[in-house]
């Protein structure tokens, strides 16, 4: 910022000698305004930069228009007031307090702060002789396709190789422990198997304890029987 206000100085040291010895109006006083910013799309060609003035105490003669640009450390005079290249710059006045800057064949290389300067000739007044805030030219560049194209294309291509190498996983792990559930399950129905096997000789061999009770009952009430009838006989 203060390499730009020594640049407006500068300029200002230019308007007085580009118009030294000029007329008398002291009370001549001008203002200068112009947009802070302006963006033109990569698309365009031609960009219009305004700049309006206002002038009080001046003689009803026209200003004389000059414009300048700025880059990072230099200033470079485009109408001062006669267009250095007049196929790139041109210079038109819209009203009366209104004029613009005509940029043809416009590129990235156009990027600067453009500034405006109006001074009444006849007037020695330094206030007759005022400068815009300068105006920020931006283009943008154009946004390649082929550029969106790789990078949907890297994020489906990741996408693939994250789902290929989860199933080359899955289908190593499944192959590693597949023996394993195997022979698990085998031991598993081997087991089951033998629990059936015991769980039937534990039914078999209670039924014979029981059918061992059993006779053993009957055998113990037999004489009992016998006692009874041979005593009955007798009597």
């Amino acid at each position: 910022m203060a390499s730009f206000n020594k640049l407006k100085n500068v300029l200002m040291l230019a308007f007085d000698w580009i118009l030294y010895g000029a007329g008398a109006a002291d009370t001549c006083q001008v203002t200068v305004t112009q947009p802070s910013f302006q963006e033109a799309d990569y698309s365009m060609h031609t960009v219009f930069l305004t700049c309006a003035f206002s002038a009080s105490g001046c003689s009803s003669s026209p200003p004389q228009v000059l414009w300048f640009r700025f880059l990072t450390n230099k200033h470079e005079d485009l109408c001062i007031p006669e267009c250095t290249n007049h196929q790139k710059y041109k210079v038109h006045l819209l009203s009366e307090n209104n004029i613009s800057l005509q940029i043809n064949d416009l590129t990235v290389d156009d990027n600067a702060v453009y500034i405006c300067g109006i001074a009444f000739s006849d007037s020695s007044s330094h206030r007759s002789k005022q400068t815009g805030d300068g105006t920020v030219l931006s283009k943008t560049e154009k946004q390649h396709s082929n550029g969106k194209l790789v990078f949907i294309f890297t994020i489906i291509a990741s996408s693939l190789l994250f789902l290929y190498s989860t199933t080359v996983f899955m289908f190593f792990v499944v192959y590693k422990l597949k023996p394993k559930l195997l022979k698990k399950s085998g031991n598993e129905d081997q087991r089951t198997e033998n629990c059936k096997i015991t769980s039937g000789r534990k039914i078999f061999h209670a039924i014979a304890q029981e059918l061992q009770k059993q006779r053993y009952a009957e055998r113990c009430q037999q004489p009992d029987d016998l006692e009874d009838d041979t005593v009955y006989q007798n009597r």
